[in-house]
């Protein structure tokens, strides 16, 4: 039947011989059909025992093996990495300086970390400088601040570096003649003056008339803090005036502690001259002449300070012709001291000044020029950072009879 299913039944043979089975013909597809599956399932054998098999596997379900955990289905959602700490969540509310006590995690949380000690420490370290009319005084020391926490020395090493500066001051280079009428005292300041020194300069600096930044009339400022002692000298003028022209304050008084300081210094530069020997020194009082100090200018240099080489040469004229001597006392960080007959840095001669020094120059050095270069950071000793409480810096105090 055309266009019919060809029924046929067991017994029925067929006129076509490839329709007929031979002896020992194998049962299932032909060679044409098997290369056929072999090229979809993959390289085969023709052994009819491996073809059974294959065909066994396809009837299989196979079964599911467990996922190991190193390879992740494609259809879970991968987990996010967990963010850095110096990444801080935006969405995070920061956390205020009050809670900064106890919790570590909730401050890494917040990542405002840094960004909160920066605002503190940028707002401790504003300072007024004085150098504008109303301005609070410069404070020489530091305060107490809940900025940091500061590590601070023990009192061994406090005590180690006082017996260290004694023994400096016994040494034989502790007094040095530099040139006629010029004498260095090393470490001649003990250590307990030195924090006498500072904690008074400061009373003084934090009260009327003390330190400001001085400046000039066309703007330029000194690169120094200066308080003056007995009289004050204006830098514009380059004179000595009963009252600032800044602000008409009137300079505190002379301590007497101080000109005991002084006077002790003149006596043994005196003595020193005199068991030195030399040309000259047979009579001391005459290569340095002895002072009533009455005058003092105190200035306080940051460790970017400096001075340029000047002459001190605005005292009365009585003064200066007698060769009255400068005394210069050094407390802080060291200094670099330029000396010389000219104003000329080249060939200025250079001296480090410490804490404790005093440099006295008088007689046929009165009118050197002379200048500090540079400030050596953290040189200061411990018990002036620690007891004394000195800002980073060096405080100078010049004493001269007017």
């Amino acid at each position: 039947m055309a266009g019919g299913d060809d029924k046929r039944t067991p017994g029925s043979s067929s006129s076509s011989s490839s329709r007929r089975r031979k002896p020992g013909a194998r049962y299932g597809p032909g060679p044409e059909n098997r290369s056929s599956e072999c090229q979809k399932e993959g390289p085969c054998s023709s052994s009819p025992s491996v073809w059974i098999k294959k065909s066994q596997q396809q009837t299989v379900t196979p079964v599911q093996q467990p996922k190991s955990e190193d390879s992740l289905p494609q259809t879970v959602t991968p987990v996010q990495p967990l963010k850095l700490v110096d990444s801080p969540p935006q969405m995070v509310s920061p956390v205020q300086p009050s809670e900064f006590v106890d919790s570590l995690g909730q401050v890494v949380a917040s990542g405002q970390v840094s960004k909160s000690l920066d605002s503190r420490n940028t707002s401790c370290a504003s300072e007024s400088v004085g150098s504008d009319p109303g301005a609070a005084p410069f404070d020489i020391c530091r305060g107490v601040s809940k900025c940091s926490v500061e590590v601070k020395p023990s009192l061994l090493d406090i005590n180690r570096e006082k017996r260290r500066a004694k023994e400096l001051a016994k040494s034989p280079n502790a007094l040095q003649h530099l040139r006629p009428g010029m004498v260095l005292l090393k470490n001649f300041l003990k250590p307990d003056d030195q924090v006498k020194i500072i904690k008074q300069c400061r009373e003084l600096g934090v009260g009327t008339g003390g330190f400001y930044q001085p400046c000039y009339k066309d703007g330029a400022k000194l690169s120094l803090r200066m308080m003056c002692l007995g009289k004050n000298w204006d830098p514009d003028s380059s004179s000595y005036v009963d009252r600032r022209p800044l602000d008409g304050a009137q300079p505190p008084k002379m301590p007497e502690e101080l000109t005991k300081f002084v006077k002790d210094a003149i006596d043994a530069a005196h003595a020193f001259l005199k068991q030195s020997g030399g040309q000259g020194t047979s009579n001391p009082l005459k290569v340095i002449p002895p002072i009533s100090p009455d005058i003092c200018i105190v200035n306080f240099y940051t460790t970017a300070g400096k001075l340029g080489l000047h002459q001190d040469k605005d005292e009365t004229k009585n003064s200066l012709a007698k060769n009255l001597p400068v005394v210069s006392f050094s407390l802080g960080d060291t200094a670099e001291f330029l000396y010389g007959d000219a104003r000329d840095e080249a060939k200025a001669s250079k001296i480090k000044l410490e804490s404790g020094d005093v440099l006295i120059f008088g007689g046929q050095s009165r009118h050197i020029f002379h200048g500090v270069s540079t400030i050596t950071p953290k040189t200061a000793p411990t018990y002036v950072t620690e007891e004394a409480k000195l800002r980073p810096g060096r405080l100078n105090l010049t004493f001269r009879q007017y």
